[in-house]
This record gives C-alpha cells, structure tokens and sequence, in this order.
C-alpha cells in the first residue's frame, strides 16, 4: 500500500502549542518520513504518531533519540486515526481495512472492535471510562459520515448512530466529563464542504454550533481540564480535509469559542491536528506541519 510521503525538501514538523506560547515550539523535525496526527501519552512522556502504516513513539524530554516504531501482531496498516486508551496502557487504531483495533502502547498481539458489517469504522473518540468508542460509520466514500458509538468489546456489539442531521460529520470525540461528543459538521454549513464545530449530548439530542466562521473548521480537541480547545481552520471553499494547504491551527476558551487565543498559520492540513494531542497537565498540545524549502 502506497502512504503519503514527504516531497523533495519537504519536512515533518512535531509542534508544541498553548495558551503561554505566543509562536509554536519546534519539537522534532525529520525529512526521512512524513509521520501524523500525535497523541500525548498519560504520564507526559511520550507522542505517539502514525507514518508509513505504522505506529512510532517520540520521547518529548530526549527528541533527538528519533522515532521508535511500535511493533504489534496481526494488524493491518495504519491511517492517522488512533486514540490513547483512559487507562494509560493502551491505544485504540484504525486500519486500512476499514475496521478499529485496540493494542497495548508496548506492542504485541491486537483485539479488533468493530464487526463485519460492510461498514469503514474511522475512529476518533473513546469515553471516559474506555467501555465505548466513538467513530466515523461509512458505507462507502460517496455517502456523508454518521457518528456512531460502539462498545469496546472484541467483535464489536449494538450499534448506535445518532441523528446529527445533513451533510457530513467527523471527528467525534467526548468532553472530558464525558457528557458531550464535539465533532465537526456540514449541516450548519452554508456551502458544500463547509465545515463548523459543534457538540451534541452524549446519547443524542440537538446539534449546537460552537462557533461560526468563514472557515472550514475541523476537529475539535478539548483540554483534559475543558477549558481549553484546539482544531485546524482551512481556507473557505475547501472540500473536506486535504493535504498541503495554508491552513491555521487555533487554541480557543471553552468559555469563548469565537475569539481564538492564538492562531498559528503553517503549511499543512491532512495530519497536522486528525486526533486530541493536549498534554496530561492541559499545559499544551502537539501538532505537525509539513513545510517545504523551495
């Protein structure tokens, strides 16, 4: 399987962002591999990002020993989708054959969560007590995704897919006090692709606008103490989530989604910000850019 790959004098840039950072911090740079969408493990210690099909680890105190890449049994090749489990140990992923698996974060064989159902399963959020997970259900790319919620069982159980209304919907993850999932949507859009962020009760209800803007906003990721908000805005006009565009990261109050605290623009978009990378401490998050030297 062919994965996307860093063009001649291109770079992956891991970034560190936050409400005390004016600038991004530059945190580890290669031009060996194009690597994506960084969680930050539960003890601080650790990015975990995804590249080449595969899962790799950076140390956030020594950057400069590199990438380590993650060895597990069994799974298929990755896409940019994964999410830490809340118990610290493990890490939920999901794979080019359509289906999420969970695996410990030291390697070793995998337990795939999703059925057989003629579905993708893209997944985006787990709940605070890790017993269901939250994904994009698609029965194929021509047709708008529906959030859907899923025990974390092996095998996969019930579903549910709650009624978010017209256009497409991604990114669903829950609040930390897992009484929301925050996603973003087409259906308060007022041209085709353009996206907004919104939230809707966990269990379902109505769908609220958390901001409006010229923009096509995508993934939002709260803090772990909620109070703090990050997610990519694309130009106006773009469709979907694409790849090597000015784009612009944004670090938002919960308490006041309209007026972002800080905006970092960059060259980047599919990968720099798909998953939650907020550090255990909500201190800041991790995010990637993709510059090239012409």
């Amino acid at each position: 399987m062919t994965f996307r790959a860093l063009v001649p004098g291109q770079r992956s840039s891991v970034l560190l962002g936050g409400p005390h950072d004016d600038a991004p911090v530059l945190l580890f740079e290669t031009d060996e591999l194009l690597i994506e969408a960084p969680n930050w493990s539960l003890d601080g210690r650790t990015l975990y990002l995804n590249g080449n099909g595969r899962l790799w680890a950076l140390t956030v105190d020594d950057p400069t020993a590199g990438l380590t890449p993650i060895e597990f049994h069994g799974l298929p090749e990755l896409n940019n989708d994964h999410v830490l489990d809340p118990d610290g140990e493990h890490i939920l992923l999901s794979a080019m054959d359509g289906h999420i698996y969970r695996g410990a974060l030291t390697g070793g064989p995998v337990t795939k969560l999703t059925a057989d159902d003629d579905r993708w399963h893209f997944l985006h959020g787990v709940s605070p007590d890790g017993t269901r997970i939250a994904y994009v259900e698609l029965e194929g790319f021509e047709h708008p995704g529906r959030l859907a919620i899923a025990p974390a069982v092996e095998g996969g159980g019930p579903v549910t897919v709650l009624d978010t209304g017209d256009g497409h919907l991604d990114g669903p993850e829950w609040s930390p006090d897992g009484r929301w999932l925050l996603c973003n949507t087409e259906h308060f859009g007022t041209a085709p692709g353009h996206a907004q962020l919104a939230r809707i009760p966990d269990g379902g209800g109505e769908l609220e606008q958390l901001v409006v803007s010229d923009t096509v906003d995508w993934f939002p990721h709260l803090s772990p103490d909620a109070r703090l908000a990050s997610y990519i805005a694309f130009p106006a006009g773009t469709i979907g989530h694409p790849a090597d565009l000015d784009v612009e990261v944004r670090l938002a109050s919960t308490d006041d989604w309209a007026t972002p605290l800080r905006h970092y623009p960059l060259f980047g978009g599919q990968g720099t910000l798909n998953v939650n990378s907020w550090a255990p401490d909500s201190s800041r998050f991790a995010f990637v850019a993709y510059p090239i030297t012409r």
